[in-house]
Protein backbone atom coordinates (compact mmCIF):
# COMPACT_ATOMS: atom_id res chain seq x y z
CA UNK A 1 0.00 0.00 0.00
CA UNK A 2 1.33 3.37 -0.77
CA UNK A 3 0.67 6.17 1.32
CA UNK A 4 -0.12 9.43 -0.07
CA UNK A 5 -0.49 11.99 2.86
CA UNK A 6 -2.81 14.43 2.98
CA UNK A 7 -6.24 14.69 0.43
CA UNK A 8 -7.76 17.57 -0.81
CA UNK A 9 -8.98 18.90 -4.06
CA UNK A 10 -7.97 21.29 -5.76
CA UNK A 11 -10.64 24.08 -7.62
CA UNK A 12 -9.42 26.43 -10.06
CA UNK A 13 -11.83 29.71 -9.40
CA UNK A 14 -12.07 32.86 -11.31
CA UNK A 15 -12.46 34.79 -8.03
CA UNK A 16 -10.23 34.00 -5.48
CA UNK A 17 -12.18 36.35 -3.04
CA UNK A 18 -15.97 34.97 -4.26
CA UNK A 19 -14.70 31.64 -3.87
CA UNK A 20 -13.53 32.26 -0.20
CA UNK A 21 -16.75 33.67 1.23
CA UNK A 22 -18.96 30.92 -0.86
CA UNK A 23 -16.93 28.26 1.08
CA UNK A 24 -16.66 30.07 4.42
CA UNK A 25 -20.52 29.78 4.27
CA UNK A 26 -19.98 25.95 3.80
CA UNK A 27 -17.91 26.31 7.41
CA UNK A 28 -14.33 26.16 5.87
CA UNK A 29 -12.13 28.30 7.31
CA UNK A 30 -8.30 29.48 5.71
CA UNK A 31 -5.62 27.16 6.63
CA UNK A 32 -3.09 28.22 4.55
CA UNK A 33 -2.61 30.31 1.07
CA UNK A 34 -1.10 33.76 -0.01
CA UNK A 35 -4.56 35.09 -0.52
CA UNK A 36 -4.19 36.34 -3.86
CA UNK A 37 -3.30 33.31 -5.82
CA UNK A 38 -4.28 30.61 -3.63
CA UNK A 39 -5.46 29.60 -0.26
CA UNK A 40 -6.12 26.12 1.00
CA UNK A 41 -9.77 26.35 3.30
CA UNK A 42 -10.53 23.61 5.84
CA UNK A 43 -13.74 22.06 7.34
CA UNK A 44 -12.37 19.86 9.97
CA UNK A 45 -10.57 17.10 7.97
CA UNK A 46 -11.65 18.33 4.77
CA UNK A 47 -9.23 20.42 2.53
CA UNK A 48 -10.34 22.07 -0.85
CA UNK A 49 -6.90 24.35 -2.59
CA UNK A 50 -8.41 27.53 -4.16
CA UNK A 51 -6.22 28.48 -7.16
CA UNK A 52 -6.61 31.56 -9.59
CA UNK A 53 -5.43 31.14 -12.46
CA UNK A 54 -3.04 28.89 -11.66
CA UNK A 55 -4.55 25.59 -13.74
CA UNK A 56 -7.41 25.15 -15.76
CA UNK A 57 -9.02 21.45 -14.23
CA UNK A 58 -9.99 19.94 -10.94
CA UNK A 59 -7.12 18.05 -9.27
CA UNK A 60 -7.04 15.23 -7.01
CA UNK A 61 -4.38 16.10 -4.57
CA UNK A 62 -2.08 14.34 -2.63
CA UNK A 63 0.61 15.67 -0.54
CA UNK A 64 3.22 13.19 1.03
CA UNK A 65 4.55 13.29 4.10
CA UNK A 66 1.58 15.34 5.47
CA UNK A 67 -1.49 14.50 7.84
CA UNK A 68 -4.96 16.56 7.36
CA UNK A 69 -2.98 19.38 9.40
CA UNK A 70 0.03 19.63 7.36
CA UNK A 71 1.89 18.43 10.36
CA UNK A 72 4.44 16.12 8.96
CA UNK A 73 4.96 12.59 9.01
CA UNK A 74 7.66 10.51 10.62
CA UNK A 75 6.27 7.31 8.59
CA UNK A 76 5.61 8.22 4.15
CA UNK A 77 6.42 7.05 0.96
CA UNK A 78 8.61 9.72 -0.61
CA UNK A 79 7.17 11.30 -3.80
CA UNK A 80 9.92 9.08 -5.88
CA UNK A 81 9.38 6.00 -4.59
CA UNK A 82 5.48 6.26 -5.29
CA UNK A 83 6.92 7.40 -8.61
CA UNK A 84 8.62 4.40 -9.12
CA UNK A 85 6.00 1.86 -8.03
CA UNK A 86 3.94 3.59 -10.10
CA UNK A 87 6.31 3.07 -13.01
CA UNK A 88 7.09 -0.49 -12.06
CA UNK A 89 2.83 -1.42 -12.26
CA UNK A 90 3.29 0.71 -15.97
CA UNK A 91 1.24 3.33 -14.54
CA UNK A 92 2.00 6.49 -17.63
CA UNK A 93 2.86 9.56 -15.67
CA UNK A 94 2.17 12.86 -16.92
CA UNK A 95 4.92 14.80 -15.13
CA UNK A 96 7.80 12.96 -13.48
CA UNK A 97 10.62 14.50 -11.04
CA UNK A 98 13.85 13.03 -10.54
CA UNK A 99 14.25 9.93 -9.21
CA UNK A 100 17.90 10.97 -7.64
CA UNK A 101 16.23 13.79 -6.08
CA UNK A 102 15.83 14.48 -2.45
CA UNK A 103 13.01 16.96 -0.66
CA UNK A 104 9.91 18.54 -2.61
CA UNK A 105 8.49 17.32 -5.87
CA UNK A 106 5.76 16.45 -7.87
CA UNK A 107 4.28 14.01 -10.33
CA UNK A 108 0.84 13.93 -12.18
CA UNK A 109 -1.04 10.93 -13.25
CA UNK A 110 -4.44 10.50 -14.92
CA UNK A 111 -6.61 7.58 -13.93
CA UNK A 112 -8.03 5.84 -16.57
CA UNK A 113 -11.21 8.68 -16.83
CA UNK A 114 -9.13 11.29 -17.54
CA UNK A 115 -9.11 12.39 -14.19
CA UNK A 116 -5.65 14.40 -12.76
CA UNK A 117 -4.14 13.31 -10.06
CA UNK A 118 -1.27 15.38 -8.12
CA UNK A 119 1.35 14.05 -6.10
CA UNK A 120 2.84 17.32 -4.72
CA UNK A 121 6.04 16.46 -1.47
CA UNK A 122 6.35 19.54 0.41
CA UNK A 123 8.53 18.14 3.06
CA UNK A 124 12.18 17.68 2.81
Amino acid sequence: MMKLGAFSVSLPVKNLAKSKEFYEHLGFEQFAGDGQHYLIMKNEETLIGLFENMFEETLLTFNPGWDQSANQLSDYDDVRTIQQKLMDENIKLERHCDSQGQGPASIVVKDPDGHTILIDQHVK
